[in-house]
């Protein structure tokens, strides 16, 4: 869709230095203007910035509804444009896997989504992204992930290393194990050959991620660190540059990620279900400790709008620090500096948020509707111009 005209939304609580106040927001050029422009008027409704999402993986349900039953890249790639945009989504980065284990999450893979994500983002309603999790046991890839890095212009990588859990699993729980080479599409022999590959390739990791590092600060990427299980492992990364820790697996390595000043990343469907899926810390457990910085939709994109009311509801913090959680505090953490806030200059990226159902009924990306719904989307349809502009 092309950009709105000219607006200037009135009546709703704007959420701007630090609280929600009755202001107007004007948009212009696809930025936060200033000055009198046509008018939508919103009474009743909440505009927060919109939510920048830095880890999702919930993407691939959209490729492939079943493991082994995948589905036309571009059209997956649609399906979950339409969905973020629905729950207040204008930035995501999509977490794709670059690992030993092959299928979906092989380098090739990785590749194939970079490529088809490349040809859809020029009729995007999100700005969609993509964020890399290598494995960091994949040592002979390494040349090739620095080159997809720099052709594609990833800008945010991570490092895994889920090479244990796998050994252990192959060596004692073979229906797991089974399961897992199915979901693949593997034999469990063949799994079986990847995770010996791979830890054969032990010795070779330490200098891999000086390589990668040094690489990537060379192209200004973003680098951090998946499940972090113990302070060593925070540390070694931090020594090398990967600065942010992604979901750090007990309250520990959170407390020294905070203590290195190393941003903490947790899941929002954490907070919504108060406890991980896999057993892990709770995310509600750092962010009362003051060691989480941010929230990530992980498997569930519409988990990120509810994490931020539950804080709320639970008395943890009012909705200004709740929603920066979702959309000021990642952007701020990947240097992103036109957006997550409401602010004169920086793009239009912002929620309509009805505050009696807390339900998103408007998303505007980069000044262009991206979503539109409920007695909202009548208000802005009243405007003529952007009645036109749907009718065309």
């Amino acid at each position: 869709m092309s950009q709105l005209p000219p607006l200037r939304l009135t009546g709703a609580l704007i959420l701007q230095d630090g609280s929600l106040q009755p202001r107007s927001l004007s948009l212009a050029e696809g930025k936060i203007a200033e000055g009198v422009m046509p008018e939508v008027n919103l009474p009743g409704y909440l505009i927060l910035p919109g939510i920048v999402d830095l880890h999702g993986d919930g993407f691939e349900h959209h490729m492939a509804p079943r493991p082994t039953a995948p589905f036309p890249m571009a059209s997956g790639l649609a399906s979950f444009d339409r969905e973020a945009a629905a729950h207040g989504v204008t930035t995501a980065y999509l977490a794709q896997s670059w690992s030993w284990e092959g299928a979906h999450r092989a380098p090739a893979h990785a590749e194939a989504i970079m490529t088809a994500l490349e040809e859809y983002q020029p009729r995007a309603l999100t700005d969609l992204r993509i964020q890399i999790r290598a494995e960091t046991h994949l040592v002979q890839e390494t040349d090739r992930l620095i080159d997809a890095v720099q052709r594609f212009k990833v800008g945010y990588v991570v490092f895994n290393d889920h090479l244990e859990e796998g050994l252990q699993m192959w060596r004692t729980d073979e229906a797991r194990f089974d399961h897992w080479a199915r979901r693949l599409g593997k034999r469990p022999r063949d799994l079986a050959d990847s995770i010996a590959l791979a830890r054969d390739s032990h010795d070779e990791v330490p200098r891999s991620l000086r390589r990668l590092a040094d690489a990537f600060d060379r192209m200004g990427v973003h680098y951090g660190s998946h499940d972090d299980p113990d302070m060593e492992t925070r540390e070694t990364y931090r020594m090398i540059g990967a600065r942010i820790a992604e979901f750090p697996l007990t309250p520990r390595v959170a407390a020294g990620a905070f203590a290195m000043q190393s941003p903490v990343i947790m899941g929002a469907p954490n907070v919504v279900r108060g406890q991980s899926q896999a057993g892990n810390v709770s995310a509600m457990e750092l962010i009362l400790a003051g060691h989480c910085d941010a929230l990530v939709s992980d498997y569930h994109v519409p988990a990120l709008s509810m994490a931020a009311w539950a804080l709320v509801d639970r008395g943890v913090m009012e909705i200004a620090r709740a929603w920066a959680m979702i959309s000021t505090n990642p952007a701020r953490i990947l240097a992103l500096a036109d957006r997550g806030r409401l602010e004169p200059g920086l793009r239009a990226d912002l929620v309509v948020v009805k505050a009696e159902t807390r339900a998103i009924e408007a998303t505007i990306t980069a000044g262009r509707l991206s979503y539109l719904s409920g007695e909202a989307g009548q208000r802005f349809l009243a405007q003529p111009q952007i009645a036109r502009m749907a009718a065309e």
